[in-house]
C-alpha cells in the first residue's frame, strides 16, 4: 500500500489558476459597478433638469394664475358691473352665431334617412360651452330614427347623439307620414374655417 504524504510547512496552492478565477469575477463585478454608478448619476442628472423645467412650470403657472386673479378682481369692481355683464352677453352671442346654419342643414341632408324629416331645430349652449341641438324629426317608423341616430353617431360633425322622447300620433291629426315623432339631442362640432350665420 502507497501513501502521498506532503511534509512541505505551506501546502502547495497554485496562484495562477486563483487568479484567473477570482480575478475575472472582481473585474466583472468591478464592471457592473461603473454601470451602476454611471446610470444613477445619469438618472440623478436628468431628475435634476426635470425638477428645473417643473420649478419653471410652476413659477409661470402662478404668474398665470395671479395675473387671471387681478383680472378677475378688477372685472368683479361694482364699477366694471356694466362692462362685465356686457362681455358676458357678447361671448354668448358670438358663441351662438358660431353655429353655420347652412352646414348643419347640409350636414343633416347628408345624414337623414328617406321617409323622415326635420321638423324644427333647438340650438344651444350648454354650461361647459358646447353646442347643442335638439331635432323634432317626424316619419313612420321608428326605424328611421334608429337609422339617423346610427348616422350622426357615425359622423365627425356630432357626439353624444341620442333620442330624448317619441310620441305616437293617430293618422288624423297628421299626415300618414308624421305617425312618430322624435326628439334627437347631440352636441354639434362646426366645420373648422367656417363663418357662421345668425341664428
Amino acid at each position: 500500500m502507497r501513501l502521498n504524504i506532503n511534509l512541505a510547512t505551506q501546502p502547495y496552492e497554485d496562484a495562477r489558476l486563483f487568479w484567473r478565477r477570482w480575478g475575472a469575477a472582481l473585474a466583472l463585478l468591478v464592471l457592473v459597478t461603473l454601470v451602476l454608478i454611471y446610470f444613477t448619476v445619469a438618472g440623478w442628472l436628468a431628475a435634476r433638469q426635470d425638477r428645473a423645467l417643473i420649478d419653471k412650470a410652476e413659477q409661470q403657472i402662478a404668474s398665470r394664475d395671479m395675473e387671471r386673479s387681478k383680472a378677475q378682481a378688477i372685472l368683479n369692481a361694482p364699477q366694471n358691473q356694466t362692462v362685465r355683464d356686457q362681455s358676458a352677453f357678447l361671448n354668448d352671442l358670438f358663441e351662438r352665431k358660431a353655429l353655420s346654419w347652412t352646414q348643419l342643414f347640409e350636414e343633416l341632408e347628408r345624414v337623414m334617412p328617406a321617409r323622415l324629416h326635420v321638423v324644427s331645430i333647438k340650438p344651444e349652449i350648454t354650461q361647459d360651452k358646447q353646442l347643442k341641438i335638439t331635432l323634432l324629426v317626424a316619419g313612420d317608423s321608428r326605424d328611421g330614427a334608429l337609422d339617423l341616430v346610427r348616422k350622426m353617431e357615425a359622423s365627425p360633425r356630432f357626439r353624444q347623439t341620442q333620442i330624448v322622447s317619441e310620441e305616437q300620433s293617430d293618422q288624423n291629426s297628421r299626415s300618414p307620414q308624421d305617425l312618430v315623432q322624435f326628439h334627437i339631442s347631440a352636441l354639434y362640432a362646426p366645420a373648422t374655417g367656417t363663418h357662421g350665420g345668425a341664428p
